[in-house]
């Protein structure tokens, strides 16, 4: 079949399976393109590995470390007349990739919630790997059902205080629109905290601790976003704020039960992936963070991110530096004063008619639509193609 991105909302619901597999490439020889990371870990456990950085967080320890890896999602593999998403692609595409060098990579699809996964992930580790040394966690999900219970949590993205107003970018459309959000219900905070917050990240650390496959000195990161002040009604003083607040006291724990230094949150910087592309105001702050950073020189990918937090904290003499709430800060280029000055700056000033003007939306859109393979160099859209592509190690 000829694949076409088709556009619903803030997603795309059709993926290209070999521009999938070209911007997975893309950042394998990007990582390849610089020096070999020396002392990093061997066997990495990546629970949320199809996309955006927890793909990127696959990569870097695999093809610039040499690293064994093993990936955690859940992704929908393509059908005769159907395809698959983009995850799924990125995951064949990473390990045939791995598979030609010689690295060893096995996948997992499936609810990573689940204590059934956890399990099976376990089992592998004892059988192939014996332990490992970093697990990452880098899952995103609008949803969670409790492994105990059985209920069904729900996230939501709304301010945690009073309604809030502000400038959005509707993608779509490409008009500056103004949107409002009533605040969250205690029940929907406490929900949201559920699904995003730490209590899983802990339950895999934990589940792997009893079954003896976490190596001495292990270490394990979460991914976090704090961002402008602009943004923190419906982000940082949002549902989603408190939930990383949970994530940030997770690694406090896990510090106290394993030794300080063990886990860490990671604030990255803000990118057009999947799960940004949602919320609101978010998109109109990426397009315009990107026309500056891009301007001085310091934009940063997904790819460009993850090997930075290895080479200048988890490979560093020293080890991660941390700030004075004890995370990794890779959104340090990001929240620079000059950078947030120039967005503030512009942010009263744009208009439906002058986003291209002061924003690089155009950037923002290429970046979405690469998300899903589309718009990669060397790629022949306009030719058949087969939407079924195997996962060589789930089959």
């Amino acid at each position: 079949m000829i694949i076409s991105p088709k556009i619903r909302g803030f997603i795309c619901t059709t993926a290209h399976p070999e521009g999938c597999a070209a911007h997975v490439q893309e950042q394998i020889d990007y990582v390849k393109s610089k020096p070999a990371l020396e002392n990093a870990p061997k066997r990495v456990l990546v629970v949320g590995s199809s996309t955006g950085y927890g793909l990127a967080s696959r990569i870097v320890p695999a093809f610039g470390g040499g690293a064994s890896t093993i990936g955690v999602f859940f992704e929908k593999e393509g059908a005769e007349k159907k395809t698959g998403s983009a995850g799924w692609y990125n995951s064949a595409a990473f390990e045939e990739a791995a598979k030609k060098e010689g690295l060893y990579a096995k996948s997992f699809n499936g609810d990573a919630f689940s204590n059934e996964m956890k399990s099976q992930v376990i089992e592998t580790i004892k059988a192939d790997l014996g332990q490992v040394d970093m697990v990452i966690y880098s899952l995103a999900s609008p949803r969670r059902t409790d492994p105990e219970t059985g209920e069904v949590f729900k996230s939501v993205l709304k301010p945690t205080g009073e309604t809030y107003t502000n400038k959005n970018l509707n993608t779509d459309k490409k008009e500056i629109e103004t949107v409002t959000i009533e605040p969250a219900t205690g029940d929907e905070i406490a929900q949201t905290v559920k699904v995003m917050g730490g209590e899983d990240w802990k339950l895999w650390i934990d589940a792997m601790q009893a079954a003896g496959v976490l190596a001495d000195g292990f270490k394990t990161v979460a991914y976090s976003y704090i961002g402008p002040e602009l943004t923190w009604a419906i982000y940082t003083d949002g549902t989603i704020g408190r939930a990383k607040l949970h994530l940030e006291q997770t690694a406090k724990d896990l510090n106290a039960e394993f030794g300080d230094g063990t886990a860490v949150v990671s604030v990255n910087k803000a990118l057009v992936t999947q799960a940004s592309s949602a919320i609101p105001v978010v998109p109109l702050y990426i397009s315009i963070l990107y026309k500056i950073m891009k301007a001085k020189g310091l934009h940063e990918g997904c790819i460009e991110q993850i090997h930075r937090l290895f080479t200048e904290h988890y490979l560093a003499d020293g080890g991660p530096k941390l700030d004075e709430k004890g995370r990794i800060r890779i959104d340090d280029w990001e929240m620079r004063p000059e950078v947030q000055a120039e967005i503030d700056g512009i942010w009263d000033k744009v208009t439906t008619e002058t986003i291209d003007e002061l924003s690089d939306f155009a950037g923002y859109q290429k970046e979405f639509y690469r998300l899903f393979g589309f718009g990669l160099d060397g790629v022949d859209y306009a030719a058949e193609t087969d939407p079924v592509r195997p996962v060589p190690s789930i089959g």
